[in-house]
């Protein structure tokens, strides 16, 4: 039995240390995740295995999506023509004086791929309700089809008025396709959408589950929120559908965050986005149709990039974009977010923009939702203090919104929150705008919220507890996993 047991060990050793060696030279994880992943697997080898499997594997994006494929789906053609107008400097100037964009338009036209579009009409959602509310009297009037993509879908009281409204459509002869991630939907069942099925719509999960709570991909969640009726309307931003994010859920109370009705050529990015990812879910892919890219006859003047990004990408899509606006702002950046455990880049380039006399404000929750997740926000943002950053907790409820808003001049709104999980790990998708009315409007949401918000002072951060500061310096310790 000593000698069974001596062997055994010794091949846990050897399996630890081959692991070892995978993470420093084969997945090309960033120095911090490979430390992390490094001491697991030293200190709990046998469940430090476990984890790794189910939570550190890197995924190639070549076994998600077949891009031969895709390049029927989207708009190659017109990305091109884009990209020869800017390398011509033939091209629509955005509707901000407050910031030259050139230079991240190039970035996201030539790198990123990303249509520009300027006839956009833009509505701004700040509350759960009433953006609910526009979604299903726009799914009542569908003629063609609809496209839902959702990180969380609850089977509440929200996740059967949307449900309700979906079969309606489907009944009228609207092809109605829903993705649901597998992970953050596992409170709602494929039966819970029975009769919308029963009348010709579909209902997909991404990467589901093997068994309940159970996936070797676990770690690798789309995040997206995408609604595309007839390829003209579309939505983004940080609402999913469940009774919290309506404000009505008490251990929440209201719920704040920011989402866009789109209408506008803008879509046609969301378009291709949902139908990359349900092919990515289907053998039977869906192929280019006119009637899911029609002629859009909108009516707006607001400029709009859609950014994707996903642990498929080549680079971290929508963390070069922060980059870049952070690096761009010559008077203010305005930041909500419900996570703020950022990359040593993200950080450091707010640091850098603090001591060059930019002001930086960042408003995050006042509690938790996760409680490792919330304590390393507090910790990081609280840090950006000794630059003299503005810190402020959101105190009416919780802050989900991920904005960055820059001079007034360009705002991102979406579902990539300012993490590393965001940036490396989950599919996520984010509206740019380049329109100064609309920086405004964001913005003076921002403000409002400031009022309904505590400031955050170094004394106040310096008087926590010690239970507090150990909180802070554990989840701190595995940000790079969170």
């Amino acid at each position: 039995m000593d000698y069974l047991t001596q062997n055994i060990s010794t091949i846990l050793v050897i399996a630890n240390m081959l692991l070892s060696f995978i993470i420093i030279f084969r997945e090309r994880k960033q120095t911090a995740q490979t430390w992390a992943w490094l001491l697991v697997l030293m200190f709990i080898p046998v469940l430090g295995f476990i984890l790794y499997i189910f939570f550190g594997r890197g995924i190639s994006k070549e076994k998600i999506f077949d891009l031969k494929m895709q390049g029927k789906v989207g708009m190659n053609v017109e990305i091109e023509e884009q990209r020869q107008a800017l390398m011509r400097n033939l091209f629509p100037h955005p509707n901000t004086a407050q910031v030259d964009v050139k230079q991240i338009v190039y970035m996201l036209t030539v790198f990123e791929r990303s249509l520009y579009t300027t006839t956009n009409d833009v509505q701004l959602f700040t509350d759960g309700r009433q953006k609910f509310d526009r979604l299903i009297r726009d799914i009542d009037a569908a003629k063609n089809h609809i496209h839902m993509q959702y990180y969380i879908y609850r089977s509440d009281n929200l996740g059967v008025e949307v449900r309700d409204a979906l079969t309606r459509a489907a009944k009228r002869g609207v092809k109605v396709r829903v993705l649901l991630d597998a992970w953050g939907s596992t409170q709602v069942s494929l039966n819970f959408f029975s009769e919308l099925k029963e009348v010709g719509g579909e209902v997909s999960l991404f990467f589901p589950l093997f068994v309940p709570y159970i996936n070797p991909r676990i770690n690798y969640r789309n995040h997206r929120k995408i609604v595309v009726i007839d390829g003209t309307i579309g939505y983004t931003g940080g609402f999913n559908v469940g009774d919290e994010y309506l404000g009505i859920v008490e251990k929440f109370g209201y719920w704040r965050d920011n989402h866009l009705r789109i209408f506008g050529p803008a879509v046609y990015s969301l378009q291709n986005r949902f139908l990359m990812d349900w092919n990515s879910q289907h053998k039977n892919e869906v192929l280019f149709a006119e009637d899911y890219f029609p002629v859009v006859e909108a009516s707006g003047n607001v400029p709009i990039q859609i950014i994707t990004s996903g642990p498929d990408s080549e680079y971290e899509q929508i963390k070069m974009t922060y980059l870049k606006m952070i690096g761009m702002a010559k008077k203010e950046i305005l930041i909500q977010t419900p996570y703020y455990i950022p990359d040593e880049s993200i950080h450091e380039a707010l640091k850098l923009a603090l001591l060059s006399g930019v002001h930086v404000q960042i408003q995050i929750p006042n509690k938790p939702d996760h409680p490792l997740v919330y304590w390393a926000t507090y910790s990081f943002a609280a840090e950006l203090l000794e630059y003299g950053a503005v810190i402020e907790t959101y105190e009416n409820g919780f802050m989900h919104a991920k904005t960055m808003i820059i001079d007034a001049g360009i705002v991102s709104v979406g579902s990539a929150n300012i993490d590393v999980r965001s940036f490396r790990l989950d599919f996520e998708v984010n509206a740019l705008l380049y329109d100064e009315k609309m920086a405004t409007k964001v913005r003076q949401a921002f403000y409002n919220d400031s009022l309904k918000s505590k400031l955050v002072t170094k004394e106040l951060y310096n008087k926590r507890s010690v239970i507090v500061k150990f909180k802070e310096g554990l989840a701190r310790l595995i940000s790079p996993l969170l």
